[in-house]
């Protein structure tokens, strides 16, 4: 069903790691550590500034994969990582995108699943790789039936 979008990209969206959103985030998870909101506290760091959660890539926009059509509800979020060469930094830009890894079908006790793996990457101004995650998103064989591709 999607194992011809493998291997596609999005074209690449700049971000910016701002300020409130990451204070926002950070409270939203439960975890308002001085590090993401404290501007006294990240100058101190060894970053030099504030840094945002691990996972702060998820509110980020990839722009859209060609030929990868998801429905817009009944999908399970199996599985995501987050690989980082160093934090991301309140204020810079991180220019991300996405790719589509790979794509299975396995069968269960409620019939045929689909399971695609979707790669986003993030860089900094230089173009060198700050992030990149991968997340497993399964697609049961009632939201397969109901897809028309």
């Amino acid at each position: 069903m999607f194992r011809e979008t493998i291997g596609n990209k999005s074209r690449k969206v700049v971000n910016k790691v701002e300020r409130g959103a990451v204070r926002t985030f950070a409270e939203s998870i439960g975890d308002p550590h001085p590090i993401y909101v404290d501007e006294e506290v990240g100058k101190a760091s060894r970053y030099g500034a504030n840094i945002a959660p691990p996972t702060f890539p998820r509110v980020f926009g990839y722009g859209e994969i060609e030929g990868l059509k998801l429905p817009s509800k009944g999908l399970i979020h199996g599985e995501q990582s987050y690989h980082y060469t160093r934090p991301l930094v309140v204020g810079e830009d991180i220019t991300c995108h996405g790719e589509v890894k790979d794509y299975q079908e396995k069968a269960g006790r409620s019939g045929t699943m689909g399971i695609l793996t979707v790669a986003n990457f993030g860089e900094d101004e230089d173009g060198l790789l700050v992030f990149h995650s991968e997340q497993v998103i399964i697609l049961t064989e009632a939201v397969r039936k109901g897809m028309t591709v």
